[in-house]
């Protein structure tokens, strides 16, 4: 049977009560949120999601990277699940919407059915992904990216943050460790909401993105290491200076991204000095470079040039340099049967759309791997994110979570 008609919709109300109860939970200090994977903030709010799970009727299954699958059952106990959901966890200085809004939404898409009594074929489990950002534990999407097999548990466990702390303690130290195998659950089919966190649909006037694919990724860690060394006592021929080598690598990823025209990015997002120290020149230096494209050959050919060209930099400057490859994902065709039954749902229901592209990595490129996925944008102000000032419109949320909700019984099939 066929998804309900265009006058089923969600509670708007309701789900943005819930991005703003769950906004209290690691306040940022401009608005927006600081709740970073495995803190006691990222606990508490799932602590919340937990309790409201509970209350839809939901059954909570936790794996061993701590991913948490709130089921709703179907009336075969042998159909797959649809999966949906997103992630709870911010950057350090995140907004109150990325990733929040996925996970929400589908909540809110479950209590709808409730209310109505909507039965379907297949359960329908909302997701709270573990460390999609990447922020404390690099790479990003690294639950995800376990349960799609991309890397062990091993490897997850051991990742570490700024200050020494791995992924697989403070996992348990929060109390979030579940029992479930990773990657055990098979999926029917993977639904994500997201605000676009980039201006297209804003500009277009649009309310939906119709997530045809995603760009791929690579994230090149640079440590540089130089001579710790007086700025006013070392003259400049003798300095092995690891801030310049950086500041001339900097200007080359620019430079390689712009020649990599159209549809290529490249920049640098996060940078460590030591001994950051006003008047000493650092010895060490880290600093991540973020390059994406759409185009796998322009993608790899670019990260190739941007290594090829560091090397050169820092030999010229007496500077060691060393690479690691610590994030990356192939560019994503999202499933065509999936992209349409989103595009249909925002017909149906009345919302302008678009095609679009993700210039964001999410939890759906790794699932993509293990099953048809796709996701549903909305706009986010200016483009915005992520940033405390991040913002969205309650019409805009509720459209983004109204299509998500009829894409999604379209997959879990509607039982009469």
């Amino acid at each position: 049977m066929p998804a309900p008609g265009e006058n089923l919709r969600i509670n708007g109300t309701r789900l943005w009560d819930a991005i703003m109860e769950m906004a209290e939970i690691g306040p940022g200090i401009a608005g927006g949120n600081n709740r970073q994977t495995l803190t006691d903030a990222d606990a508490e709010g799932r602590a919340l999601f937990r309790r409201w799970c509970d209350e839809a009727g939901l059954s909570m299954g936790i794996d061993r990277m701590g991913t948490m699958f709130a089921t709703r059952a179907g009336e075969d106990p042998d159909a797959l699940p649809v999966y949906v959901g997103s992630h709870l966890d911010t950057q350090p200085t995140g907004g109150r919407y990325d990733g929040v809004l996925g996970v929400l939404g589908a909540l809110e898409a479950v209590r709808t059915m409730n209310d109505l009594g909507i039965r379907t074929k297949h359960p329908i489990v909302v997701t709270n992904w573990t460390n999609e950002e990447g922020a404390r534990f690099a790479p990003a999407m690294l639950a995800s990216g376990v349960f799609a097999g991309v890397h062990t548990l091993e490897y997850a466990y051991g990742r570490t943050d700024l200050a020494g702390k791995t992924f697989g303690e403070e996992l348990a130290r929060i109390g979030w460790v579940g029992d479930e195998e990773v990657g055990a659950r098979p999926m029917h089919a993977y639904y994500e909401l997201h605000i676009e966190q980039g201006p297209i649909l804003e500009a277009e006037g649009k309310t939906i993105g119709v997530v045809t694919h995603c760009q791929g990724l690579w994230w090149l860690e640079f440590t540089l290491t130089g001579k710790e060394a007086h700025t006013g006592s070392t003259p400049m021929a003798m300095r092995v200076n690891a801030g310049l080598a950086m500041a001339r690598i900097m200007e080359m990823v620019q430079g390689v991204a712009m020649a990599a025209q159209p549809d290529a990015v490249g920049g640098v997002g996060q940078v460590t000095f030591s001994p950051n120290s006003r008047n000493v020149l650092p010895g060490k230096v880290v600093f991540t470079v973020d390059i994406r494209t759409v185009d796998q050959r322009k993608l790899d050919g670019m990260r190739d040039e941007i290594e090829a060209k560091a090397a050169i930099i820092c030999d010229e400057l007496g500077v060691g340099c060393e690479v690691e490859r610590v994030g990356h994902f192939d560019p994503v065709t999202f499933a065509p049967e999936l992209v349409e039954n989103v595009r249909n749902a925002a017909e149906k229901l009345g919302y302008s759309h678009m095609n679009l592209v993700s210039g964001a990595g999410h939890d759906a490129c790794w699932a993509a791997r293990v099953a048809p996925a796709t996701m549903v944008m909305c706009p986010c102000v200016d483009g915005l994110s992520p940033n405390e000032a991040e913002d969205i419109t309650p019409e805009w949320a509720a459209a983004g979570a109204d299509v998500l909700m009829h894409a999604v019984l379209e997959s879990a099939e509607v039982v009469a």
